[in-house]
């Protein structure tokens, strides 16, 4: 698509205190005229009095104080001369680049309208106000687009104790499906610090990708800097500038970076200082986005999406911007002008090839869904990269485990997703691949014999067919001991492929009881020691993900981390009910059923999933539907408890799992000690654990274990304990978490 036409205007302070305005069109000499000081200042109090926080707070969808504000900004850059008007009918539409100083810069130049209508989402010939950076004799760098898929960049963050929680999960999901046409190579940094951003650009190099997508809240600081709130290490709060974001990336800049948070294009002090976008423009990014003002969760990911679906298919970046513009305002967005676009001299123009160019480039990823079909049904049995939502700490522990290299601390060979059946298991190991595009994927699900195991030759593409000839030959050759082949494998054809081996719902037919506990089954004591010393003595980059119910001690001479998945937050919970098309808000299920099959799900993911279907069964009554709602519950937890292993627990472990579950948040050891006090608690506590009946996860302020007992249990649990022991259990949890958690808060948290 041809690109719009770019007209340059300056306004120009002198020393003497006069103001200049000067148009260039790339014909002739500038136009210049002189304005007045005083109409200046009166026409920028103006503006910024009817456009503050507040006072948009007020103003509706297509108001007509906006449109009188427009119409007022357009005169003064029209003037007597009607310098813009000749300009307003030029299709496919005009780039108004924009050079001023502090309060005229800070100006909302997107409202600029002429005969009631806003320019800027004019459908004929639209005008998009760029804020200029950079002298106009600096000659523009000529840009090629890539005859390929789009490549973003995509970091999110959200820090611990930061409200509210965004949904950020949503939006990759959106710019996933706007793009899924022609195919985007969307790359996702999970950690959220500017220390993964660096590594992960760096990493890739500079020029490989087009944007960088920053999702996140923003703020200014009392001091009047502009500030973007990342995440440290451990997900706390890490408030950071733009100048820190620049030493990140390194001078690694994308065509376009996005900072998509509230107030990341708001000018200070009415424009004295700069916005976190012009910063970062002036840092050497060519194109930064941001919004001027506070803007709702959903028009910033409508607005991405559509941003992405125009420019992955080729169109030029100020094209696409007025796309996504006039998308927001054709759906009645009151946010639709608050998006500001920051620009060095660099021409807004195409990143990519339109889909069908001849040579273009196919992405080469395939989705990790995929690799977790049913055997019988041949569909994923996990939730889909657009649905996945939540498990944000888990992740980044378990990618910090994955990526770990052997000589540092906390390496280890493998990484065991454990937890009750249906908390998302499965799920979350396919997001660990989706995390890692550098790993080749090679998945079992269930019993896994040799003869099984051997099939990871066909699972993994290798660079050559000879490379994959010699795997081949390897794992057939039985004259030398496993770990030897492995070994030579990691070594050779796999040398330069590094691998995720999983082995997904790892205790069907892979773990044999012993002694109330699991251990490797027969074949699979051959399999996994094997294939885990191979990594360890090749120094291999490759790792093993085993997906298990009950845990299980580690083989001899290896190492294998544990990652325990809790029941979802109240957060995690409300963004996956949003994604079910019956149990969502607003969806036409009566409300009662809806409360129902929610309370009785008890923020089980695989649970929510069932009573969503369940719910819209209209052939049942509102008693009907409650009934198939209390059967499909007592079912799951038939099935998550294989069978008969609660009852066959010893009396004091289930009491403690009753009385543990008469809190409904995680507790930390000293309030399970509180609560059940006896001599036995330690070895029932960690016998639960391993069975999969009592929650251990981690605390996200102190990283400390901490333990809950999921509320799917509790119709099993609640007969166990009389009247009393509930009462004594409830004061005995009360008295423990406010010691832990108001008179010594450092030694717990209430997370």
């Amino acid at each position: 698509m041809t690109q719009m036409t770019t007209i340059d205007l300056e306004i120009f302070e002198q020393a003497s205190g006069c103001t200049e305005l000067r148009l260039f069109t790339g014909e002739g000499p500038p136009k210049v005229r002189g304005l007045d000081a005083a109409a200046v200042v009166e026409l920028t109090e103006a503006v910024e009095k009817s456009y503050g926080t507040d006072a948009i707070a007020q103003k509706v969808f297509g108001s007509a104080p906006l449109r009188d504000l427009g119409t007022r900004l357009f005169a003064f850059l029209d003037g007597d001369e009607r310098w813009l008007t000749p300009l307003l009918d030029l299709p496919p539409g005009v780039t108004l680049r924009i050079t001023a100083g502090e309060r005229l810069r800070h100006l909302p130049w997107e409202l600029l309208a002429s005969d009631g209508i806003h320019l800027t989402v004019s459908g004929h010939a639209p005008l998009l106000p760029v804020r200029a950076i950079g002298t106009r004799s600096a000659l523009p760098p000529q840009v090629t687009p890539g005859n390929r898929p789009l490549r973003v960049l995509f970091m999110a963050t959200s820090p611990e104790g930061v409200e509210p929680v965004l949904a950020y999960e949503a939006e990759e999901a959106a710019i996933l499906s706007a793009t899924s046409r022609t195919g985007t190579d969307l790359v996702v940094e999970e950690s959220g610090t500017l220390n993964g951003l660096r590594l992960l650009s760096r990493d890739h190099g500079e020029g490989h990708f087009d944007l960088l997508h920053l999702s996140g809240h923003a703020t200014v600081t009392a001091d009047g800097r502009p500030v973007f709130l990342a995440e440290n290490e451990f997900g706390g709060l890490a408030a950071v500038t733009a100048e820190q974001i620049a030493q990140a990336m390194a001078g690694r800049w994308p065509r376009l970076v996005f900072v998509s948070g509230c107030l990341t294009a708001n000018a200070p002090d009415n424009g004295a200082l700069p916005s976190m976008s012009e910063s970062l423009v002036r840092a050497g990014a060519p194109a930064v986005l941001g919004w001027a003002l506070p803007v709702g969760d959903v028009s910033a990911t409508d607005f991405a999406a559509q941003l992405y679906q125009a420019l992955a298919d080729g169109e030029p970046l100020d094209r696409a911007i007025v796309e996504a513009r006039h998308h927001l305002y054709t759906n009645r967005s009151s946010s639709w002008h608050l998006l500001r676009v920051y620009a060095d001299r660099s021409p807004l123009a195409p990143m990519v090839t339109p889909l069908h160019t001849r040579g273009r480039a196919r992405t080469q990823v395939r989705a990790a869904d995929q690799e977790f079909l049913d055997p019988q049904t041949r569909l994923s049995r996990v939730a889909s990269r657009a649905a996945f939502v939540g498990r944000r700490r888990a992740i980044q522990r378990c990618l910090r485990t994955l990526k770990q290299p052997h000589d540092e601390p906390g390496a280890a060979q493998a990484l065991v997703l454990h937890g009750m059946g249906g908390l998302g298991k499965s799920s979350l190991a396919s997001r660990l691949l989706e995390r890692m595009p550098t790993h080749q994927r090679a998945v079992w699900y269930g019993r896994v014999d040799l003869t099984r195991f051997r099939e990871l030759t066909a699972k993994i593409r290798f660079p050559t067919m000879e490379e994959q000839i010699e795997a081949n030959a390897l794992l057939a050759n039985d004259q030398a001991p496993l770990a030897v082949r492995l070994r030579y494998l990691l070594d050779g054809p796999l040398a330069q492929t590094p691998c995720l081996f999983v082995f997904d719902d790892f205790e069907d037919g892979n773990l044999d009881p012993r002694d109330g506990g699991h251990v490797l089954s027969a074949e699979m004591a051959e399999i996994l020691p094997a294939l885990l010393q191979a990594i360890r003595e090749a120094g291999s980059p490759s790792r093993v993900v085993i997906t298990s119910r009950y845990r299980f001690p580690p083989p001899a001479g290896t190492t294998m981390v544990v990652e325990s998945l809790e029941t979802f937050t109240s957060v995690e919970q409300a963004k996956k009910i949003t994604s079910l098309p019956n149990l969502r808000p607003g969806s036409p299920v009566d409300a009662t059923i809806r409360g129902r099959a929610i309370d009785a799900a008890a923020g089980n993911p695989r649970l929510l999933d069932w009573l969503d279907r369940i719910v819209a069964d209209t052939a049942l009554d509102l008693g009907g539907l409650i009934s198939a709602i209390e059967r499909e519950a007592d079912q799951f937890r038939e099935s998550i408890l294989a069978r008969n292993l609660l009852d066959s627990q010893d009396p004091e472990l289930r009491k403690m799992l009753a009385k543990v579950n008469v809190v409904e948040l995680p507790v930390p050891v000293e309030t399970v000690h509180a609560i059940h006090d006896h001599p036995d608690t330690d070895r029932h506590l960690r016998r639960a654990v391993a069975l999969g009946l009592l929650e251990e996860g981690t605390d996200p302020q102190t990283q400390k274990a901490r333990y809950y007992v999921s509320n799917v249990l509790r119709p099993l649990l609640r007969p166990l304990l009389t009247d009393d022991e509930h009462t004594a259990a409830c004061a005995a949890a009360a008295c423990s978490l406010y010691q832990l958690w108001v008179v010594e808060p450092t030694t717990g948290s209430a997370s």
